[in-house]
């Protein structure tokens, strides 16, 4: 049987930056894939290349040199307008600020990408409502698609900002420090339904984090420094988010 061509393989991928009329080299040689279905944590401390490697993927930035394949096609030169219509295509993207529009409902939100979508999801707004409330109640959230984001909590804007996301069905998803302005257990809820879509839908994600512990919910780690990759591997004792917020409930009940 044929192996499956990685979703994503990058090879010697350089990026670099012009400040003055000094270089300032941001990755220095990434070279690595990731398979279809995987859950990838990427780590590494402020300026280790972990976030402009995330913009590569997402198809924000191109490389300096070196290549980028996605699904087997190269992607590296992409103008603009080709990164645009792919990114729309085939890419969700989680951030930590959440980046909603603060006077829409979470129900126009989650289709907005529709606007620009595929697939015929936005020949018309009923189509378009129906999709945005399927994912606003599979992120527990069925009941508050008429709600602004002023009138949600941090945990419930990150679950519309997942729910747009996944609105055109992209088959990979970037989280960039998804709980980074969420408390321990509303981490838990954002870590949980990541997971549940990893297992369920088999959608891969490339988690961008700082947190040691944010890392270990996902089946790999990688760990960036100074442009660089220093560490790729499997996580050793990986977490079960379903679990920990099940256990941290009664804990809480009798706080």
């Amino acid at each position: 049987m044929t192996e499956r061509a990685p979703i994503i393989d990058v090879r010697d991928l350089h990026k670099s930056y012009l400040i003055g009329d000094v270089a300032v080299p941001a990755l220095r040689g990434v070279t690595l894939s990731i398979e279809a279905g995987g859950f990838v944590a990427v780590v590494g401390a402020s300026g280790s290349g972990k976030s402009t490697f995330m913009n590569i993927l997402g198809l924000l930035d191109r490389p300096t040199s070196g290549h980028y394949l996605l699904n087997g096609e190269d992607v590296s030169d992409f103008d603009r307008d080709r990164r645009a219509v792919l990114r729309n295509r085939a890419i969700g993207f989680v951030f930590q600020n959440f980046n909603l529009l603060p006077r829409t409902s979470a129900l126009e939100n989650v289709e907005l990408p529709l606007l620009y979508g595929r697939n015929g999801h936005a020949r018309n707004a009923g189509d378009r409502h129906r999709k945005a409330r399927e994912l606003l109640s599979a992120v527990g959230l069925g009941e508050r698609a008429d709600h602004t984001p002023s009138q949600l909590s941090g945990g419930q804007q990150q679950r519309v900002a997942i729910a747009r996301a996944l609105v055109n069905e992209p088959e990979l998803l970037l989280a960039d420090e998804p709980t980074g302005n969420l408390d321990t257990r509303t981490s838990l809820e954002i870590m949980e339904i990541l997971q549940r879509l990893n297992r369920e839908r088999n959608i891969t994600i490339v988690l961008i984090t700082h947190e040691a512990d944010i890392a270990e919910y996902a089946s790999r780690g990688i760990a960036f420094r100074d442009g660089q990759v220093v560490r790729d591997a499997p996580v050793a004792r990986r977490r079960d988010a379903a679990a920990e917020r099940a256990a941290l409930i009664p804990a809480q009940a009798e706080a």
